[in-house]
């Protein structure tokens, strides 16, 4: 398909559904330069939206229950916003390296027309994705990062977006091998449709997609790499294609009920403590273990790696599933739960306006609205947790918001919604002013 250099090129409906099921062909989704090519990601967001709602229906046909929780989904979401943020600011360090080493070190170039090129760079992406998604499992220092998609002790579609800050800091590097001949339009294109593949795989509504399962990554097999059963434990690192864990042995079909999340919980909903606490215990860890060597596979062995272990540590000291396993579900009062998903709507609303606007504001505009959606963002995960100081925390974040939102630092997509925001959060850092002074008096009172 030729194309006029220029923008991004348009794209209908049926072709994002269809990129989101890597089946939009050569002829739809080949482009002379990177920047015609479309922000597939960013335009899937509605079917996003629709197929969690779908998942819901059908969950609730199938089983009379729903697939997930509301803490839980809350918590995926925050950190699929948070691990975006960063991509407000710089542009994707993937596409950066990629085009430098392209520009400075390639030895030829594969049409960037050709059906051929197109289906080397699928198999190539995929290829590349499933030697780092291995070694993330294997290299502490990279799963502290990759653990937060496995925090979940959910499976469906909100899992999909459960994602790292820093997992991409260390990705680029494995697609580099490409560069040397590949055209980087190209790469792009299908960096994008590997990832929004594996959007529809985390779900437990869809069970078994027949002969298909011996070529792709389907629902089945991706729940056996999300499960911490030990059968499931360093298996079925593929992104799209399956094939490579059965070349490379680390295949394993879904069989005994798959229990989901890390083998050890860490019980919490907080998005910056997701994000951060795995680096704070391999830097703990890096300082109680004896030895330089020692130190350093701390770092660059295994999860499970200790002095005198294996690299990957001792399949014995995985803990045993009995089937009785309960996710973490603090109590939370039901008024508690409509706040928090009120609330999150409003930040999704206002980092959707950020996207949308960011070439139009200043550099300390954006980074103000960046700031107020991360410590929304945590403040939510302590509300989930019903934590005491997630009141005083929201006190300090609605009287925020009604003042950068007065000065027009803050701007919701929907302009007859701004007097309705102040009014809500006024009224919130009342409700919450109130709670706090409740609190007070009750100490007081305990202590007289």
């Amino acid at each position: 398909m030729a194309t006029q250099p220029g923008g991004p090129r348009a794209t209908t409906p049926g072709q994002q559904l269809r990129a989101l099921f890597y089946v939009l062909p050569p002829g739809e989704s080949s482009f002379r330069t990177v920047e015609e090519v479309p922000d597939y990601v960013e335009k899937s967001i509605p079917f996003f939206i629709t197929f969690i709602g779908l998942e819901f229906a059908v969950s609730w046909i199938q089983k009379r229950k729903l697939p997930g929780r509301i803490n839980d989904g809350i918590s995926s979401l925050s950190l699929g916003i948070l691990s975006r943020l960063p991509d407000v600011l710089f542009r994707s360090i993937d596409l950066i390296s990629y085009i430098y080493v392209w520009n400075n070190y390639r030895l030829f170039e594969l049409p960037w027309d050709s059906p051929w090129t197109w289906y080397l760079t699928l198999l190539g992406v995929d290829l590349a994705y499933y030697c780092f998604h291995r070694i993330s499992h294997e290299v502490n220092i990279l799963w502290a990062a990759h653990q937060v998609h496995h925090s979940s002790e959910d499976y469906n579609l909100f899992t999909a977006l459960r994602q790292s800050v820093l997992q991409k800091y260390t990705s680029w590097m494995f697609n580099l091998p490409m560069a040397l001949f590949i055209p980087p339009s190209v790469f792009a294109v299908h960096l994008q449709f590997n990832l929004l593949y594996q959007f529809w795989i985390h779900t437990e509504v869809i069970t078994k997609l027949g002969p298909l399962e011996w070529i792709l990554n389907t629902p089945s097999h991706h729940r056996v790499h999300h499960g911490r059963n030990p059968y499931c434990i360093d298996k079925n690192y593929g992104g799209t294609l399956i094939i490579w864990d059965r070349i490379f042995g680390t295949f394993e079909a879904e069989d005994a009920k798959v229990v989901y999340g890390l083998t050890h919980p860490v019980n919490s909903f907080d998005p910056i403590m997701l994000q951060l606490r795995p680096l704070a215990h391999i830097w703990n860890m890096f300082w109680a273990t004896p030895g330089f060597c020692n130190k350093l596979s701390v770092i660059f062995k295994g999860p499970g790696w200790g002095p005198g272990k294996p690299r990957l540590g001792l399949p014995e000291e995985i803990p045993v599933i009995t089937g009785k396993e309960v996710p973490f579900d603090p109590p939370v009062p039901a008024y508690l739960n409509c706040y928090a998903l009120v609330h999150f709507a409003i930040i999704v609303d206002l980092y959707t306006e950020l996207l949308a606007s960011v070439t139009m504001l200043s550099q300390g505009t954006v980074l103000l609205r960046i700031a107020f959606i991360i410590l929304s963002l945590a403040s939510f995960g302590l509300l989930m947790e019903n934590k005491s100081k997630a009141g005083i925390l929201e006190i300090i974040r609605c009287l925020v918001f009604i003042g950068v939102y007065k000065f027009g630092y803050f701007r919701s997509q929907f302009s007859f919604l701004g007097y309705a925001y102040e009014v809500l959060f006024s009224l919130c850092a009342a409700f919450w002013g109130i709670q706090l002074m409740k609190q007070i008096t009750s100490f007081k009172d305990k202590h007289h």
